[in-house]
């Protein structure tokens, strides 16, 4: 596949390794802001192979991860109701609620299906006409599109038994978020580079200038980490806060026109709640007055639900930065992917998820020619 083995070749990651040691002359803590990003920096033992002094902090990136309890507890009320075809991607059905998940929801009878892109729930809808169908959107403005055009869809074409609950975040807000927190060490942000394929990067700029951060927009494969690192420390090391775009096979400034155009019909921006962080404001979006009807949170009249965070779960700390997954006292005891206490730990992109994978229950050193890049 292009763009797979030539980004994960040993050789150009050793010489981009040299060029960040012969820069770097003091510590310096990047975060980067997508879970991708993150289980590939953890995968390939990327941070371990850096100078001593640059840190990489795993930021809120995972958009499973940041779906809030509230809102997962919204979904199981949802879908245990009779009437309801709920459709979700598979990663959400894992996803621990307050009592239960999507899982235990379908094994108690509950009608929960798999799908894979939001136009398969709109096609169960228009062959269920006497059956409500609810599809769950949830991500960052990479997601948002195609939930967005479906909803458009479902109401262009009539479908009236299709409906969405809707969790989307914005990226943005989330970095203002980090830089305001009494508790921030971040110095240097790997901006996603699947969001701003769609978004572009007009917003950062601002960010970059105001919390005086270099923001570098970077892809997934272990080359594209080792080249935004590089990028970044080289600023941080110049005095520059300014946004590098890393990632120019995928990202424009200005994005992807058609799905900016669709994000502003469907959606608007409303305050939005993070699992583990709060409210952080103007930071998601919801459906527009014009679709309300397909607003599954009021068609089933269940935006009043509020729950609590189990005190056990640290993925708050984790997701905010503060805290390294093997850090959390539940981390492999407690917490594992069988019982999960948090998203994190059974979400693709999760944090906690990569390091109980790739066995990171502690922090050893990693030489260059142990290197497992490549």
């Amino acid at each position: 596949m292009k763009y797979l083995e030539e980004f994960q070749n040993p050789e150009l990651a050793r010489r981009l390794l040299d060029d960040i040691r012969a820069t770097v002359t003091r510590p310096w803590a990047l975060m980067e802001v997508c879970g991708g990003q993150t289980h590939t920096i953890i995968r390939h033992g990327i941070d371990q192979l850096l100078p001593e002094g640059i840190e990489l902090i795993h930021g809120p990136g995972c958009p499973v991860c940041v779906t809030p309890l509230e809102v997962i507890d919204k979904a199981l009320e949802i879908a245990a109701r009779p009437e309801v075809i709920f459709c979700s991607f598979g990663d959400m059905l894992r996803v621990p609620g307050s009592d239960r998940d999507l899982f235990r929801v379908r094994g108690e009878g509950g009608d929960v299906r798999v799908v894979y892109s939001p136009l398969d729930a709109l096609r169960i809808a228009q062959e269920n006409p006497q059956r409500e169908v609810v599809f769950f959107g949830i991500g960052f403005e990479t997601t948002a599109p195609p939930n967005a055009m479906t909803v458009h869809q479902a109401r262009k074409l009539g479908i009236g038994n299709f409906s969405m609950l809707v969790s989307h975040v914005r990226v943005p807000p989330a970095i203002s978020a980090i830089m305001e927190s009494p508790h921030c060490r971040v110095q240097g942000f790997l901006a996603a580079g699947h969001v701003c394929s769609v978004m572009g990067t007009e917003e950062y700029p601002e960010l970059a200038e105001r919390y005086r951060v270099p923001i570098v927009v970077t892809g997934f494969e272990p080359l594209d980490i080792l080249e935004g690192v590089r990028r970044t420390v080289r600023q941080l090391e110049r005095g520059e806060h300014t946004v590098e775009n890393a990632y120019p096979r995928a990202v424009r400034e200005e994005g992807n026109a058609a799905a900016r155009a669709m994000l502003e019909d469907v959606f608007e921006v409303t305050d939005r709640a993070w699992r583990g962080i709060g409210v952080i404001p103007a930071s998601g979006w919801r459906l527009s007055e014009r679709y309300r009807e397909q607003d599954a949170e009021h068609r089933f009249d269940v935006a009043a639900i509020t729950t609590r965070e189990p005190a056990a779960c640290r993925s708050g700390e984790v997701l905010q930065g503060l805290l390294k997954p093997h850090e959390c006292e539940a981390f492999g005891t407690l917490c594992t992917p069988r019982t999960p206490l948090g998203a994190t730990m059974v979400s693709s992109e999760g944090a906690c998820a990569a390091y109980y994978l790739y066995r990171r229950l502690g922090v050893p050193a990693v030489s260059l020619e142990a290197s497992p890049v490549g």
